[in-house]
Parts: structure tokens; C-alpha cells; sequence
């Protein structure tokens, strides 16, 4: 990233001298918010380095090219490179209120001027590429912002949050240490204080954000590592239960290409049906994924999610006078 930012004030001092601004040292320290020192450092690599006919017109009180045919260098990205910055922006802009595609689109149009030149641009991508992500909740982009930069900074984050379980607002105080995106949705891995435990956090309950002035000493990862993906869904525990499922004939074409956890295992059986054994720590979101199938699939261990499936088909049942 040190290259890009490098990169990023050399284009812009290029562009200023092209149009005949004449910028120095220090309008360039002042647009980037760096010393006048590191602007200097700039302007001498790209006259010592890249060789460009960088002259000082003192009447201007700036810079000048001798030659204005001088190019820089061009940024070496390929297709394949830009393609995925243009879809992360695209396909990540609606999950904290574009906050992520404002950045990356500002950092785009910096940077990879030759856009056009490779045959995209934004309105093509609008066109050809979607994202939908149904049930998500947005994260706000303050909130965002303000998480990523306490964990970054080891900074304690103190904010509000409503626990829909429990239908409680409490206010925490947490140490921040890793942010997943799951199901659109931001969850924050933490030390709370108030708990005393490693906590989960959705970006999107959270409130009254603020970044405290105390640091905190970093944990090992792998106090943390077991919450993040040990086992299937984003609620984590100790003890782990593999779920075996059985899956229909006619919906195991689509479960056989489908991953939901890194450690599942398909069996594909002589009826075309389909066996599914995976992890699971929790059994609060496998029920509602099993659910979804409907009569195409059955629970075949263990006994207690078995019964807790059956429970609720009774309750539905009892729902609809069935």
C-alpha cells in the first residue's frame, strides 16, 4: 500500500504541473496531509528516479515540466487486477451504507487512469454486475469506520447494543481483534469487558460508537481463531456435534455443488439422494437452514437436533390448524 500512496501523490503533482498549476512542496504536503520534507522527497524521486524534466519557476512559485511530452511510468496493473477492484466496490457498496465503494472508487480514479484505455469503466461495470443480498442489515458508515480504526490502532471502542434475544441495550466496552463479513453482514470479534469474554458483535446493532482514548494489549490469535469459522455458522461454542443430513434425490443436484462449511462432507448415494455431515457448535442457525428445505431433507444425527426440528414442524403445524 506504500507504493500506491507513493503512486497516488506523483499522479496528482503530474497532473497539476500538466494543467499548469505550477505545484510545489508545499501544496502538495498540504493536499495529502504529509511534511513538507516527504513532499520534497517526492518531487526528487520523480526528477532523480523517473527522470522527469522537472524544473522551478520562481516567478510561479512552482513546477514546471521542460518537456511536455514526459509521461510517467505506467502503473502495471492487469485487466484481472482492476476487474476485482471495480467488483469489490460494486459488490461490497450496499453493506455499509457505501462507505466502502466511495473509497475504493476514489482510490480507482487515482490510481488507474488507464481504465478507460483496457476497455472499462464504471457504467459498464454497473451494467453487467449485480450484487442482492436479501435479509442483510447495513452497517452505518460511521460505525464502520470508527471499528476498523480502533482494531487497527489496538484502541478500546466503546458503543451501545441491542441484543435482539434479549431485547436489551447495554452499554460495552471492547477490545476489537477481528472483523468477518458473514452473509453481508459485518460481525466483530471482541473482548468485552463488560462480559469478561470473547464476544461477537453485528456492526449493524451497534450505536453511540466512540473510540476511547486507552489502548490494549493484543491477544493471542488463538484465544480467537475457534470464534471466526471452526465450525458451521457465525455462532461459535467448545464443544462441536457433527450434523449428518440426508438430502432428496431431486435436491441433492444443487446441495452436491454447494460449500457450507470447509470441513463438510458430501456423500452422493446410489438414489441420487445425498449425505451431509459438518460441524456445528450451535444449533440456532443449522434449524433455520435445514427449515428452508423443507421436505427435502431430514435430520439423521444427532438426536437432540432431530427433536428440536420436530418440535417446531409441530408448532408450524399447530399454526396453520394442521
Amino acid at each position: 500500500m506504500g507504493d500506491f500512496i507513493a503512486l497516488e501523490r506523483m499522479v496528482w503533482f503530474d497532473s497539476h504541473i500538466k494543467s499548469g498549476q505550477f505545484p510545489n512542496a508545499t501544496k502538495l504536503a498540504n493536499h495529502f496531509e504529509i511534511s513538507t520534507r516527504t513532499a520534497r522527497r517526492c518531487i526528487d524521486f520523480m526528477r532523480d528516479r523517473l527522470c522527469a524534466p522537472i524544473e522551478y519557476n520562481p516567478s510561479a512559485k512552482g513546477y514546471y515540466y521542460r518537456d511536455d511530452a514526459f509521461e510517467l511510468p505506467h502503473f502495471q496493473v492487469s485487466q484481472e487486477e482492476l476487474l476485482s477492484i471495480l467488483l469489490a466496490r460494486s459488490l461490497l457498496s450496499k453493506t455499509v451504507g457505501g462507505q466502502i465503494s466511495r473509497s475504493i472508487g476514489k482510490f480507482s480514479k487515482k490510481l488507474f487512469a488507464e481504465i478507460k484505455r483496457m476497455g472499462f469503466s464504471e457504467a459498464k461495470i454497473e451494467r453487467h454486475f449485480s450484487a442482492i443480498y436479501p435479509g442483510h442489515s447495513p452497517t452505518h458508515p460511521a460505525t464502520f469506520t470508527k471499528t476498523v480504526k480502533a482494531m487497527l490502532n489496538s484502541t478500546l471502542l466503546s458503543f451501545t447494543y441491542e441484543s435482539p434475544g434479549s431485547n436489551q441495550i447495554t452499554q460495552r466496552i471492547a477490545e476489537p481483534h477481528h472483523l468477518q463479513y458473514y452473509m453481508a453482514s459485518w460481525v466483530l470479534t471482541a473482548r468485552c469487558r463488560l462480559r469478561g469474554q470473547w464476544r461477537k458483535f453485528f456492526l449493524a446493532r451497534m450505536a453511540n460508537v466512540k473510540i476511547t482514548n486507552e489502548t490494549f494489549t493484543l491477544r493471542p490469535e488463538s484465544e480467537w481463531q475457534n470464534l471466526v469459522d471452526k465450525t458451521f455458522g457465525i455462532f461459535q461454542g467448545e464443544i462441536v456435534r457433527w450434523v449428518v443430513l440426508h438430502f432428496s434425490p431431486f435436491r441433492s443436484r444443487w446441495i452436491k455443488n454447494e460449500i457450507w462449511h470447509s470441513k463438510q462432507q458430501i456423500e452422493v448415494l446410489k438414489d441420487g439422494s445425498l449425505k451431509m455431515r459438518l460441524p456445528v457448535t450451535d444449533f440456532r442457525e443449522i434449524k433455520m437452514k435445514i427449515l428452508q428445505y423443507g421436505a427435502d431433507v431430514s435430520v439423521i444425527a444427532p438426536d437432540e437436533l432431530k427433536e428440536e426440528i420436530a418440535q417446531e414442524i409441530k408448532k408450524m403445524a399447530s399454526l396453520y390448524k394442521i
